[in-house]
This record gives structure tokens, C-alpha cells and sequence, in this order.
């Protein structure tokens, strides 16, 4: 039977359920222990001990204990030790008191050669005393008292009797051991009974149908006793395929915890098994920056770390929690039973602090964390698909928000059936003809020369029609299908830049990125590849990223940023004026050109306010030496506010709507031009770097 504490070596809390439980046991278990040895008296133990028949199966039954026969993957199911075919020989045999003897000496050999606590050996030596004492009081109603003075050997009449006292012994064991696992690992003993009694009752049945054979053998020829150990390693090592097959199945290779598959299964058993008001609840994990040491250190020694978040991560949670890997950095806790999502926080918060602690590897150090979301039942999902997806949401908003821990809440989810469905879509238009981009032009408000275009994303989809970036960009950086959309677009706005430049119209184009691009290491390697192929000069292309991206300490430390910057490419700041950007991160920043968003250009000559703020950018931005771009400019009207504050340059409706890349070539062919300098960023030195 399985070990009610193999996942600690610790005692259980005083007075908790558990320990009531096993100190009742144990009590019990060594009242029946020396009543029965002292009825055995010393004479006879020592008469038995001068018989090399007693020595041999002290010798058995302690190897059976060592080598326990397992037949399945589960925790819970354990091993069921071979020593039970020889204790109940013994007890068939010379009776109670010799085979609770030389099972207990196993035991104690069993625990001190496998470190484990007092209590677990106590525990078993308990168990299985009370189990022996169950079968010989079977065999005393059935009128059979075995002694070592006056052995037993059962006849075929007696096999009832025998049958009743193996079933007496397999059902105790059973039951003390299965209800000490339940309150161990707080679950069901039901649960517990349904995922151990089918495969133990096998091996019960086999170990214990042979102890008849045995005593014949024994009451004959005790030299022949050994060869029992034949069959016995037969069904060990056949159990142990069976089961390292099981394994490997149901467990990730790289770090032994369960996989998707088995997190599913015992996902689903939690479900079935919480009762009205219960919670089970399913916690994402994903550790920040981790592909930084795949990428510095390469992937063994981030396989080997991973070992260790795995080992840190089964030694933070309670009995019963299920930590499982899912692949690559990622990690999913279950909760089979918790209180309420203040709970589920706790967890995660202890989980984090456990992973906080610095490693050293490769003679260096690395300090981890990890984002976690966490999804209850019945809470926020009803199945297990469903927990997933809303823990991997809330996963998401702890990342992006960088708070570490969030509980999943309906509000803020912008999934929906209609949404999913969406994503799946657009993940197979990644890559063909529905995403196609358009270009507008970026005017400079003196002159009237074109500076630029900037490619936008258009959608449009084949049963749906045009579909808003609005509603699939958002959606696409929740489900990590950004960095596939990203690569697609540069390469696409690469290319027609590439037309452009050696067809002799030199227009720099802007392409959007988003903050989980900006900070990949990757991107500054495909921005140089798709340059070098396509025989383009870095100023040919420039980055747009939001303000708040930038103004992140995040941004000044990235190594992508510092690369960027070292190849040569122009960095601008979109939508200034929406976030909270103080006079000094700004002039850290490493940019060129800050575009002042459309919503206060359109209300331009409407508002004072707003007249006021977007002057204010200009004179700030122009007392760093950056250029000023306004975005939205939609009437003759607010160019003129413009040109007169000004501010550099414009795009909008007023100049031109974002055309296709056919409209927008014949549009520049007819327009004049401005030069693009190879230093046109040389004002910004980029003091962070």
C-alpha cells in the first residue's frame, strides 16, 4: 500500500485530523504488537531464531519491503511491497506473533535505510500489525491457531478459511492506509479507494494466493523457500515497464512533473469530487525573462534551470496540489480543494517567493519570477478547458501589468466565443492575402514634402468583410499571436520598402511594434537580416512604440533597445500626451521623433486646453532636439495651428488616407520628396545607452 506521507518527511500538525488519526493507529497498532509478542514468550522466539528457516524469510521479507512491486504511475496508488507474500506464509504458519515480528524488523530496516520519518515507520509497523491481527482472528473463528511449536499447514478443505483471512488482511490494510493518504493529501477516502483498490487488489491477490504454496513449501523443504524470489522479480520488473511506460506518458521528460494530459485527468477527478461551495481552482504560471538565458547561456542550462523552478515549485505547495508543466517556461498548479480566491493568492504569492531566490549556475546568478493567474471553480469556469483559458487570461493581465498575481475577473476578459472563434481565424490568415498593409503618408507641415509612410495592418476577412485592428490587435497580443503578426508585417512593409528604394523613391517606412516585440531579443536580429536581404540602409525603416512602453525602466535596460539603437535604426514615440511621461525619462529616451496623439490634434481650435497641450509638447519636444509629428490632422484649419506652433510634421486625412501599396506609389510619385539624411537622428544622442 501506499506511504500516507511520501511527499514529506515532516510530522503532521498536532491535533490536526491526520495526526489524530495516525497517533490512534500507532497506539492500537503497538498495544496489538506487544500483546502478541509477549504470548510468543522468549523460549520460543529463541528456538525459532536457531533455525536457519527463520533467517531466510527475515532475509525475504525485508529485500520484499526494499523493492516494493508498483503497477501504477499514480502517487496515490504507491507500491504494494512483495514482503506480503512471506509475512503471510509466516502467519499461516508459525502464527500472529512471528510474523508481526520479523514484518515490524523490516519495516524499521526499510525506514532507516530510506531516511523516513518516525512517524511513517510507526505508522506501518501499525498497520500491518493490525492487518495480521485482523487474519489470525479470521483463523481462530475458523477453530486454526498457528505456533511455532505447532505449525500450520492449510489442506484444499481449509481454503475458505484462508481466503477469508487474506481478504480480512488486504481490507484493513486498506482502509488505514488509504484514509490516512485521503486526510494527508486532503481528498475523498472514496476518491482515494477508486484510484488505488484495482491496482492493488491484483497484486494482493497474486502475493497473497501464493503464501498457501509457500507454507507447503516450508513445511517440505524450507532450502526451496528462496525460489519463490523467481516469480516474484518476474512480476517486479513486468510491473516496472509497465509503469515507467505509464510515465513517460503522463509526465514531462525534462522535469518528471505531470504533463497537459495527466493534469487533465486529475482536473477532472477534483471537478467530480467538489461538493456544493467547494472551490478547485488552477493557477498559470510563466516565468518573466526566462528566454533571456536559453538565448545567453543556451538550452541546457536553461533545461537545468527549469529543474530547479519544478523542484522549488513541488516543495511550495500544500498536500494534494498538483504542479504540472505544460511546456516550455510554463507551469500549472492545481487546487483540488481551496477556500476562496484570497487563498489561491496565497499559494501563488508563496510560489513566487520560493522562485525569488537567486540560483547560481554556470558560476552565475539568476534572480527568477514568474507571472501566475489563477481561475476557480465554479467561479469562473465549469470545466477544465475553460479554467486554462481564463487562468492563462488572468496569467496575461498579471504579466502585462507586471502586478505578478491575478485572479481571473470576467470584466476584463476581452474573449468571447465570437472572439475565439476570431483568433483562430486570424491565426490562419497569418502569413496569406487577408492581412494585407495600407500606408499613409507623414507630411512635413513647412515644405509639403513627404517624410514618410506609415504601414498599417488592414483585415479583411473572407466571410466577415473588413475587420477593425481595434477588435483583432488587442486579441492577438493576448493569445501571443503578436510576435507571428509583427515578423509578417516587417517583412511585408521590408519589401515594399525595398521597391520603393531602388525604384528611386526613397520614403522611410514606419512600422508599428508592440512593447512584448520591442523587448524580444530577436527583433533586432530580423530587423538586420531582412535589411541585409533585401540591400536597405537602416534609415530606410523606422520603429513606432507606444509611450508607455518606453517610459519603462524595462525599456532602458533591454538589450534590444540598445541594438536597435547600435544599428542604426530610428526609434519614435507614439501617442505622446495618453500616459504619465515625466521631462526626464524623456530625455533619456532613445528616440528621434515623438508623435503627439490624435486625440488632442482634432480638437485643435475647439479647445484651449487642448491648443495649450499640444503647444507644449511641441516647444518640449523641440527643447530636446526631437522633431514633433501630429497625428489625426483632418482639416486645412488645425495644419495651420500646427505649422504655426511648430510641430515638424503631420499625417492625417487632411494630407492623405492610408492606401494600398499600388494607390500609395502613384500618390508619392506625384509629390515632392524630402531628403533622408543617414543622420537624421544624430540630434537625439540617447543618453540612457
Amino acid at each position: 500500500m501506499t506511504d500516507p506521507s511520501d511527499t514529506r518527511d515532516t510530522g503532521p500538525r498536532p491535533y490536526s485530523p491526520l495526526w489524530t488519526f495516525l497517533t490512534g493507529v500507532i497506539v492500537t497498532g503497538f498495544a496489538a504488537l506487544f500483546v502478541a509478542e509477549v504470548r510468543l514468550g522468549v523460549g520460543e522466539l529463541v528456538a525459532l531464531a536457531r533455525t536457519s528457516l527463520f533467517w531466510v524469510l527475515v532475509v525475504l521479507v525485508v529485500l520484499g519491503e526494499l523493492r516494493p512491486i508498483v503497477v501504477s504511475s499514480s502517487r496515490l496508488a504507491g507500491g504494494t511491497a512483495t514482503s506480503t507474500l512471506f509475512t503471510f506464509a509466516v502467519l499461516l504458519y508459525h502464527g500472529l506473533s512471528v510474523a508481526i515480528l520479523i514484518h515490524a524488523l523490516a519495516l524499521v530496516v526499510s525506514g532507516l535505510l530510506h531516511r523516513r520519518s518516525w512517524h511513517r515507520t510507526a505508522f506501518n509497523v501499525s498497520q500491518v500489525t493490525l492487518a495480521s491481527t485482523a487474519a489470525a482472528v479470521v483463523l481462530g473463528a475458523f477453530g486454526h491457531h498457528p505456533h511455532p511449536s505447532s505449525p500450520w499447514v492449510p489442506e484444499g478443505a481449509e481454503i475458505i478459511a484462508v481466503t477469508l483471512a487474506a481478504l480480512a488482511y488486504f481490507v484493513v490494510r486498506g482502509v488505514l492506509v488509504c484514509a490516512a493518504v485521503a486526510l494527508h493529501e486532503r481528498r475523498s477516502v472514496l476518491r482515494v479507494l477508486r484510484a488505488t483498490i484495482g491496482h492493488q487488489s491484483l497484486v494482493y491477490a497474486a502475493l497473497l494466493g501464493l503464501a498457501p504454496l509457500v507454507v507447503v513449501v516450508m513445511s517440505r523443504s524450507p532450502a526451496l523457500v528462496p525460489l519463490f524470489v523467481a516469480p516474484l522479480a518476474t512480476m517486479y520488473f513486468t510491473a516496472s515497464l509497465s509503469v515507467r511506460r505509464d510515465h513517460q506518458a503522463m509526465h514531462d521528460g525534462l522535469t518528471s512533473l505531470p504533463n497537459r494530459k495527466l493534469l487533465i485527468l486529475r482536473t477532472e477527478e477534483a471537478l467530480a469530487e467538489a461538493r456544493t461551495g467547494e472551490r478547485v481552482g488552477l493557477l498559470l504560471l510563466d516565468l518573466d525573462r526566462f528566454k533571456e538565458v536559453n538565448d545567453t547561456l543556451g538550452h541546457p542550462v536553461g533545461d537545468r534551470l527549469l529543474q530547479i523552478v519544478a523542484h522549488r515549485l513541488t516543495h511550495s505547495v500544500r498536500p494534494g496540489d498538483v504542479v504540472a508543466r505544460l511546456g516550455g517556461d510554463e507551469f500549472a498548479v492545481l487546487l483540488p480543494k481551496v477556500r476562496d480566491a484570497a487563498a489561491a493568492r496565497e499559494v501563488a504569492a508563496r510560489l513566487r517567493a520560493a522562485l525569488t531566490e537567486p540560483v547560481r549556475l554556470e558560476g552565475m546568478v539568476f534572480d527568477l519570477d514568474a507571472s501566475v493567474g489563477i481561475a476557480l471553480y465554479p467561479d469562473h469556469a465549469p470545466d477544465f478547458e475553460l479554467l486554462l483559458q481564463r487562468s492563462d487570461v488572468a496569467m496575461y493581465f498579471a504579466k502585462e501589468g507586471r502586478t505578478g498575481v491575478e485572479v481571473y475577473v470576467a470584466e476584463r476578459d476581452r474573449n468571447s466565443p465570437e472572439r475565439l472563434n476570431l483568433l483562430g481565424d486570424l491565426r490562419r490568415a497569418i502569413g496569406g492575402s487577408e492581412l494585407q498593409l495600407h500606408y499613409q503618408p507623414k507630411v512635413c507641415l513647412s515644405t509639403g514634402a513627404v517624410e514618410g509612410v506609415e504601414a498599417l495592418l488592414r483585415w479583411w476577412h473572407p466571410g466577415r468583410g473588413p475587420v477593425s485592428p481595434v477588435d483583432f490587435i488587442p486579441l492577438a497580443e493576448q493569445s501571443y499571436l503578436m510576435r507571428q503578426i509583427t515578423q509578417h508585417v516587417i517583412d511585408a512593409a521590408l519589401e515594399q520598402a525595398a521597391r520603393w528604394w531602388h525604384s528611386g523613391l526613397k520614403v522611410p517606412v514606419s512600422i508599428n511594434v508592440s512593447a512584448r516585440d520591442l523587448l524580444d531579443s530577436a527583433l533586432p536580429d530580423l530587423l538586420e537580416a531582412g535589411l541585409d536581404r533585401l540591400r536597405l540602409p537602416p534609415r530606410a525603416i523606422q520603429l513606432e512604440v507606444t509611450e508607455r512602453v518606453l517610459m519603462t525602466d524595462q525599456a532602458y535596460a533591454a538589450d534590444s533597445v540598445h541594438a536597435l539603437v547600435e544599428l542604426g535604426i530610428p526609434l519614435a514615440l507614439d501617442d505622446f500626451g495618453t500616459g504619465y511621461s515625466s521631462l526626464v525619462r524623456l530625455q533619456r529616451l532613445p528616440v528621434c521623433e515623438v508623435k503627439i496623439d490624435g486625440s488632442f490634434v482634432q480638437r485643435l481650435g475647439k479647445s484651449v486646453d487642448d491648443e495649450r497641450i499640444v503647444r507644449s509638447i511641441v516647444d518640449l519636444v523641440r527643447s530636446l532636439g526631437l522633431r514633433s509629428v501630429a497625428e489625426g490632422v483632418e482639416t486645412e484649419e488645425v495644419a495651420g495651428l500646427l505649422r504655426e506652433m511648430g510641430c515638424d510634421a503631420a499625417q492625417g486625412w487632411r494630407f492623405a488616407e492610408p492606401m494600398p501599396a499600388a494607390e500609395v506609389t502613384e500618390w508619392l510619385r506625384a509629390r515632392p520628396l524630402a531628403a533622408v539624411s543617414a543622420g537624421r537622428c544624430e540630434s537625439a544622442e540617447f543618453t540612457a545607452l
